[in-house]
């Protein structure tokens, strides 16, 4: 066995999966090479263990050499800056090698040392962060080497929170897990996550917290402390001269144990013709689920409609176990056959006086366009808006024949939400997510009463009520600076209580930048939805176009971007308003419909960027499907969204669909001095920039261009000018 390498000579040979969190750089053999060492990740596993406010990493990763000859090499991991180094496991036979820690100022040098030679900007998103370095053991062709490594944080605290940060960064296809595990449970409300989809268990007074694949990017988790009612947080990013974005997070205990509000609940399911087959047995099982959520407190009512309107009882029923046992024989008696009489269904769920105490809540499944009594939608929506008084509606449209103007506009007076299901998706999934987190009322008419600052385009405008179990997001701009308590109110038993979360808003924040991204996407949301249900205004169009813009969210307003320009037309949106209510159907309306329901409803990074990735091929694709000069073409051009911005492939270059021809261009040399002169000054930008060269980065006043033939090294106070602009000081 030849000497192994410690010289940071072997980060300039070839490498493998450079823009995962830990990477083997495999040393070229001297003499002749018969064949090509090929040493990939297989799999990576980080396991985080709450010790009072000391988080315990446990990171094992496994590298396999797929080639035909021995590898061997040099293995890096970046640590947080703020990280204690505490052991390494990497063995060859019985011999443990250790690992060498460096600073970050040491591990910023070979990181720039690397995307300068593989031309790579991938690692820029780990600049910051130090560096352990150990030798790597001969790996024999097909064999598999696990690598441990073990590192402990003190984890910042926001208020009545603790925050948990992990760089996952990009790991390609190998498949990573991460769990966060709390010894004591009842320390801890509900966690919630804003930059990904996470689930959460209890068991033997252990919390256990399981973050939803793929595990990419930054990772960020809040885990609430437990108090007698919720817990939360505050966190603010705020750019010097503009107004600041805030999120606010409400977190309820667990709903074990607790009091909770008594329910009287509406089921509304349409079992017209259109409904046969499949999606009336879905129907069923929906119901069901339904009477299987139901306490003993609670009270219900089941409505069936076709050109008629049939109720189990004439009025509510008690939750007994006799009751919903003869309602399941009623619902197993349903059948689909006849119209669609809308008018008579909403007319149905909305009778009767509703009881101050108990929490009314009325959901509406439907699959077709009203066909019996009234068929104008917004005429039905309308004499419903009268009697809807404290009542929540929630409404499911399945399949794309669905009115999605009636569903949004009695959802939105009705302070709930519109759920729609694609064709050939299952009806039961989206009625069991709706009903399973209304099992457990917490805190309803919430309103924030006091704050140090003053909120602006909060999303959501009404606060929604909260329930035990699910997290409250609230993400608005703020005006002003200042600390202080963010005083919330709400009712609970029909009293009204006062719970106050610590806020610091500062006028410069550079943390938390994933947050004005969450909020434009909900911004947009609402207000795609208030376009199609009130009506265009110039006002609402160029907020929606300008959001889509800056955050890379493609909207119907911003769609034309993508095509080549020789195949420009006038963007056509949704028809919108009562006035177009009719139209409002079809696969384009339930796209659209749909989309804004998610955006509006998006509690994480991850959620908003998949939807805006959804609805980015959906316009795409419908925009260069039209007609143009009588023909039709379906050529596309491709787009990527990256670090909150979207770019597509125009001019030989990724262009940020934020750039404008207005906008004066400065050209930087890639993997020059003066690019990472630029990315350390603005490390937001080193994400956006893994998109690919050449890229044009959008500014307020001024455009980044990355290419050959640019700026190699910035003439004194020229990079600053050149900020400024970019920045819109």
């Amino acid at each position: 066995m030849r000497p192994q390498l410690l010289l940071l000579l072997s980060l300039a040979t070839p490498m493998v999966a450079l823009s995962g969190q830990g990477w083997i750089d495999e040393v070229r053999p001297v003499g002749p090479v018969r064949s090509s060492p090929a040493v990939v990740r297989t799999s990576s596993d980080v396991r985080v263990t709450i010790d009072g406010r000391i988080a315990r990493y446990e990171v094992t990763e496994r590298f396999r050499n797929t080639g035909r000859g021995i590898a061997e090499g040099t293995y890096h991991y970046p640590l947080p800056r703020e990280a204690v180094f505490r052991d390494f496991s990497l063995f060859q036979g019985e011999q443990e090698l250790k690992g060498e820690m460096m600073t970050a100022e040491q591990a910023r040098s070979i990181y720039e040392e690397i995307v300068r030679k593989l031309r790579d900007p991938a690692l820029l998103t780990l600049v910051g962060h130090g560096l352990v370095r150990a030798q790597v053991f001969p790996i024999q062709p097909g064999e598999t080497r696990t690598v441990i490594i073990r590192y402990s944080q003190l984890l910042a605290r926001d208020n009545d929170a603790l925050r948990i940060r992990y760089a996952a960064g990009s790991r390609g296809d190998a498949p990573v897990t991460m769990v966060v595990i709390a010894p004591e449970a009842a320390e801890f409300a509900t966690a919630y996550s804003p930059t990904h989809p996470i689930t959460e268990s209890r068991s033997g007074g252990q919390l256990r917290i399981s973050v939803a694949s793929p595990v990419e990017g930054d990772v960020d988790l809040v885990m609430p402390y437990a108090s007698d009612l919720v817990g939360g947080t505050v966190l603010t990013h705020a750019n010097p001269g503009e107004d600041g974005f805030a999120l606010l997070f409400l977190s309820p205990p667990p709903a074990d144990n607790r009091a909770t509000v008594a329910r009287d609940l509406t089921f509304v399911v349409d079992v017209s013709g259109s409904m046969a087959g499949a999606k009336i047995e879905q129907a069923r099982t929906a119901l069901r689920q339904v009477l299987g959520s139901l306490g003993a407190a609670d009270r219900f009512r089941l409505v069936a409609f076709s050109s008629g309107v049939r109720h189990f009882r004439d009025s509510y029923v008690q939750a007994t176990p006799q009751a919903i046992a003869s309602a399941g024989q009623w619902v197993d008696g349903l059948s689909a056959t006849g119209g669609t009489n809308l008018e008579g269904a909403v007319a149905a769920a909305l009778e009767g006086a509703t009881v101050r105490e108990r929490m009314t809540l009325v959901f509406l499944l439907t699959d077709g366009l009203p066909s019996v009594g009234e068929q104008a939608p917004d005429r039905i929506a309308a004499a419903a808006a009268g009697d809807i008084g404290q009542r929540r509606i929630f409404t499911i449209g399945v399949g794309q024949d669905v009115n999605t103007y009636l569903l949004d506009r009695l959802a939105v007076e009705g302070r709930g939400s519109a759920t729609y299901v694609a064709p050939g998706a299952d009806v039961g999934d989206a009625v069991g997510g709706v009903v399973t987190k209304l099992a457990s009322p917490a805190l309803v008419d919430l309103r924030i009463v006091r704050a140090p600052v003053r909120f602006l385009e909060e999303a959501p405008t009404v606060l929604p009520d909260l329930f035990f179990g699910e997290e409250l997001v609230v993400l608005a701009r703020y005006r002003g600076t200042g600390s202080g308590p963010v005083v919330i109110e709400g009712s609970r038993n029909g009293r009204r209580e006062r719970f106050t979360l610590q806020g610091n808003f500062a006028g410069h924040d550079d943390g938390n930048d994933y947050i004005p991204q969450l909020w434009a996407a909900r911004r947009i949301g609402e207000l795609t939805r208030s376009i199609r249900i009130e009506g265009s205004t110039p006002e609402l169009i160029s907020q929606v176009r300008e959001l889509g813009l800056r955050y890379g969210i493609l909207t119907e307003y911003t769609s034309y971007l993508v095509q080549e320009p020789s195949l420009q037309v006038a963007a056509a949106p949704m028809p919108s308003g009562a006035g177009a209510a009719r139209e409002m159907t079809g696969r384009q309306a339930f796209d659209a419909a749909e989309a804004s329901a998610d955006l509006s409803a998006s509690t994480t990074l991850a959620a908003a960027n998949k939807v805006a990735r959804v609805r980015s091929d959906v316009l795409a694709r419908s925009e260069q499907e039209r007609l143009v000069d009588g023909v039709s073409t379906t050529e596309r051009r491709e787009s990527r969204r990256v670090g909150g911005r979207l770019f597509v492939w125009r001019d030989a270059a990724w262009t940020d669909i934020g750039h404008a021809d207005s906008l004066r261009v400065t050209t930087v040399e890639p993997f020059s001095a003066a690019y990472f002169a630029l990315v350390k000054a603005r490390p937001t930008l080193a994400q956006p920039l893994t998109v690919g060269t050449p890229v044009v980065l959008a500014g307020r006043r001024a455009s980044l261009k990355v290419a050959e033939g640019g700026v190699s090294a910035w003439t004194p106070g020229a990079m600053d000018r050149f900020l400024r602009e970019f920045d819109g000081r």
